[in-house]
């Protein structure tokens, strides 16, 4: 009796205690499959009191203060619950708290975005879409950059996306060879891309040091998709006319196993720009087996094949006489459009990925991947000669002769009005007409011109593709820990080799039956040789040519960081350590660099850091301050580690890796009415390189030549603030607005050097025909980087009934062109090493003024609608309208650096319509997207 009087009394200053602590607990499910939901978010509202559901859908919170609380519970993809509770030393039981699928977040996410599709200038800048890597975060200014600003292909913080990681459960994805992801690599995936975590800037990440414009990890394991099925049509005036999209995954199963699929298919004759032709195709597997708590197995395998023809930017002169949507690199044959420009892209990968769960506080990730296939882009060749039969040059060799074909580009500048009345030519109006009513490729005159040369059996255009093909392995391990309550780690090991096979192909012969391999610009006979292991080499479909080299890749890196959580005070550090190399080796011996194309050149080794840390302070639970510091160090890309890798093994002079530093701070306000966030940034960069190619006129006097352009120590500068804010003015209607305010400019004056074959045996230049041009003056002139100011005012309004309107109207200032280094060196004002006796310094300055493009604004709406038509099972309506008022705008362009020198700039710019005037990019005209989708 004694003893049972005591455990009776102790179970009852037990159950008191209990009662002291004032607890909340509950279940987490899913109201449509019922099933268990983990990793709900579960907090306080007002307080710093947040815990997440675990493998069975529970939580408790603990140790709450008397009084009345809001416990808010939320999840990606479902509707925020908000429950009441007063607590008085009591326990309190919500019991099953289910999740409703949230039917507008389910339309909007991604469906306006098109993550494979809106590049800027073909393949040679980085003004991609932005929006991949911004449209998984919540936070008010990035979803308004991701779907407003993008279309003007803004870029955050004035940045290029490799400064952003980009990863498929915890392997990087961003490319060797630019250092940016390629979108197409898993474009038209969407349904099965929407499990992300996105860090913003510097802030940490469980999977990699980051960029610093943040990382983005997407989670592809099938049992984290919600069962169920989803069939989707959608068209559109953009990229692509019609997409279909099907995808299915079945849970995890009782026997442990999940699987995941996906497909669709993306077609157009034409997109927005003329001869855009689109065809696209996307396949997904994902599968999962579970096999206890502790131990998880999950292959990803992806197959995205996209080929879609370019557009072109034009000059003023051509959009003037033929408008924003024309497109010069198509033509009709036999009644087709044909586009000589396409891109192709197939890049299948697969990956392995093992999950183990140590304990309850410890995982250790260890992925592993292969990647392979290649990308291809097409263009003629005008290049045409043949071998005369018994005929020899004065030193014995067979005589080439050059089957001088002309340029077929339509917009080629001897064909336009300009340059007619330019040269005093007559009949300048006759060639207006011809372009005005033609103006487009004429495959035709292509076929008939070879078959007029196939006396000697050669074709004089081809069609043929620069090609890489890549195969790259990469294997990591990621681990994870919470050392205590308050403080976890975070650690990973990564290790990437790669080969990259680099050449030109010849895809259509165009009637010919071969193509003589051979540069008819070069002097000799040995000089004309692509490659002098194969002379006169006379090429057929899939042949290689022009150029054939390899470029290996090693990368080795890992980081670790500390994260450090307390009620006012949240802080991290971070630090990374890689080492990379790279190194060219030549297939083809270069008949121009006899010595220096063929083998292997020297290997670059770089070895790299980076330190990061924040600090997050709570004035309250809706007052936070924010403030991030980091200085990173990075390896050059491929590309601009070789200053001319289709001809020899020249390393960039002066190669070093580039330094950046970079700093933010930020005021976030969050209340149930006002989400808001201000912050301000700073972001320098030193030792970057720039690589290009062109023609230009004027080098050293008035040469003309083909030449590789590489930019070297380069410094930049940028600071600005970013400010996002949504109001909800009504529980129906939300108020938002965003707005950037950057400036981003060069901030010294880097070295210039040009490569060219031109320049062999010019007592200027090295053995690889790399000459110093000395200092490029571009110190204080804007970056190129889109609008350099964005504003967006808009308004929200969701029905209960589950129909929804939006509309943001979209102001975007300080956008300029990009400027030719070469006109600001010393061979502007030089005459062949003499300066010009009529340069005029005020003229000059003039010349060299940088343009900026007019300020303008775009209306976009969105709206959308759901039904429910029985248990499970939705259908979807989303519909958006860009550029409402159909408003043409510039987004970007280039100088071209046709006019190299001062005197021959001056020139042409003072004709009424210059023959080599800027060269621009328009935003698109109005377009529309349309979605509709049944969800089962």
């Amino acid at each position: 009796m004694k003893q049972l009087t005591l455990s009776v009394l102790f179970s009852l200053i037990f159950s008191l205690g209990l009662s002291a602590q004032n607890i909340v607990k509950g279940v987490v499910k899913d109201s449509n499959s019922e099933g268990l939901l983990q990793g709900v978010s579960v907090s306080v509202e007002g307080k710093n009191i947040k815990v997440t559901t675990d493998v069975i859908g529970s939580f408790i919170i603990e140790n709450l203060p008397d009084g009345r609380h809001i416990i808010v519970i939320k999840k990606d993809g479902y509707e925020t619950q908000n429950y009441p509770v007063t607590l008085s030393g009591n326990i309190v039981d919500l019991g099953i708290v289910y999740m409703y699928e949230d039917e507008f977040a389910e339309d909007q996410d991604l469906s306006t975005i098109i993550i494979t599709d809106d590049e800027l200038n073909d393949d040679t800048t980085a003004s991609d879409n932005i929006s991949g890597l911004l449209q998984a975060s919540r936070d008010v200014y990035l979803r308004t950059a991701a779907f407003e600003f993008s279309s003007s292909f803004f870029r955050v913080r004035g940045l290029d996306s490799d400064n952003a990681k980009l990863l498929i459960n915890g392997i990087e994805m961003n490319k060797l060879s630019t250092g940016r992801p390629e979108w197409a690599n898993w474009g038209g995936l969407n349904d099965v891309l929407r499990n992300q975590e996105f860090t913003n800037g510097l802030a940490p990440s469980n999977f990699t040091f980051g960029g610093v414009l943040g990382s983005n990890n997407i989670s592809t394991r099938a049992s984290e998709y919600r069962q169920g099925g989803r069939v989707s049509y959608a068209s559109s005036n953009r990229s692509y006319v019609h997409r279909v999209m099907g995808t299915y995954a079945t849970g995890l199963m009782d026997d442990g196993w999940a699987f995941a699929f996906s497909g669709s298919r993306r077609i157009a004759d034409e997109g927005f720009a003329d001869g855009s032709s689109y065809n696209a195709y996307s396949t997904f597997a994902s599968i999962e087996k579970v096999f206890n708590d502790k131990h998880s197995l999950n292959f990803t395998s992806v197959f995205a094949a996209n080929r879609r023809g370019k557009a072109a930017p034009n000059t003023q002169e051509v959009i003037d006489i033929k408008g924003i949507q024309y497109n010069p690199y198509w033509g009709y044959q036999n009644g087709k459009i044909r586009n000589s420009r396409i891109k192709d892209v197939e890049e299948p990968f697969i990956m392995l990925n093992h999950y183990w769960n140590i304990n309850e506080k410890t995982s250790l990730t260890t992925n592993v991947a292969y990647q392979f296939g290649g990308i291809g882009n097409s263009r003629i060749d005008f290049n045409g000669a043949r071998v005369e039969d018994g005929i020899v040059d004065g030193d014995g060799n067979p005589f080439i002769t050059n089957l001088a074909t002309a340029n077929p580009d339509p917009t080629y500048y001897q064909k336009l009005p300009s340059y007619g009345i330019r040269e005093g030519l007559p009949g300048v109006y006759g060639m207006y007409q011809e372009f005005v009513n033609n103006g487009q490729l004429d495959w035709n005159q292509l076929y008939a011109a070879n078959a007029a040369s196939v006396t000697g059996g050669n074709s004089a255009y081809v069609l043929y593709e620069d090609r890489n093909e890549d195969d790259r392995y990469t294997i990591n391990t990621i681990f994870n820990t919470e050392l205590t309550d308050n403080i976890s780690l975070n650690a990973s090991v990564n290790y990437t080799s790669q080969k990259s096979e680099n050449f030109a192909e010849i895809v259509d012969l165009l009637g010919g039956t071969g193509y003589l391999d051979v540069d008819t610009f070069a002097d000799t006979f040995e000089e004309k040789q692509n490659n002098l292991l194969n002379p006169l080499h006379l090429a057929g479909e899939g042949d290689r040519f022009k150029y054939d080299f390899d470029l290996l890749s090693q990368v080795i890196n890992g980081f670790v960081q500390t994260q450090f959580k307390f009620n006012k005070v949240d802080f991290f550090l971070a630090g990374s350590l890689s080492r990379t190399s790279h190194q060219r080796e030549g297939n083809f011996q270069n008949g121009g660099f006899v010595n220096t194309s063929f083998g292997k050149s020297e290997k670059q080794e770089f070895t790299n850091w980076g330190a990061k840390g924040g600090l997050t302070y709570k004035i309250t639970g809706r007052h936070i301050l924010d403030f991030n510091a980091g200085y990173l160090t990075k390896a050059p890309t491929l590309r601009n580690t070789f200053a001319n890798s289709r001809e020899n093994n020249a390393i960039v002079k002066g190669i070093e890796s580039e330094k950046v530093l970079t700093l933010d701070a930020s005021y976030i306000l969050r209340t149930p009415i006002i989400q808001a966030r201000a912050t301000a940034y700073y972001t320098g960069i030193k030792d970057a390189i720039e690589t290009s190619f062109f023609f230009a006129d004027g080098i050293g006097g008035d040469n003309t030549a083909f030449v590789q352009e590489t930019l070297q120590g380069i410094e930049k500068r940028h600071i600005g603030a970013e400010l996002g804010l949504e109001v909800k003015v009504t529980p129906t209607i939300k108020l938002k607005g965003a707005a950037n305010i950057g400036q981003y400019t060069y901030d010294n004056n880097p070295n210039l050097f040009i490569a060219s074959e031109d320049f062999v045996g010019d007592p200027d230049a090295d053995e690889f025909g790399v000459k110093d041009f000395g200092k490029s003056n571009l110190k204080n002139y804007r970056i190129a980087s889109g609008p350099q100011k964005a504003y967006s005012f808009g308004f929200e309004y969701r029905d209960p009934d589950y129909w929804w309107f939006g509309a943001t109207a979209n102001v975007f200032n300080d956008t300029y062109i990009d400027i030719a280094p070469l006109t600001r060196s010393s061979n502007f004002a030089d005459d062949g090493g003499v300066p010009f006796p009529d340069y005029d310094e005020s003229i000059a300055r003039e010349l060299l003024r940088q343009e900026r493009f007019n300020d303008y604004m775009v209306v976009n709406a969105v709206g959308g609608k759901s039904w429910r038509v029985g248990s499970g099972q939705y259908i979807g309506l989303f519909a958006s309208i860009g550029n409402i008022f159909n408003r043409e705008y510039r987004t970007g362009g280039f100088e071209q650096g046709r006019n190299a020198n001062y005197r021959q700039l001056r020139d042409d710019k003072a004709l009424e319509t210059p023959v080599f005037g800027n060269k621009y990019w328009y935003g698109r005209g109005t377009t529309y997207f349309i979605n509709l989708n049944y969800r089962f």
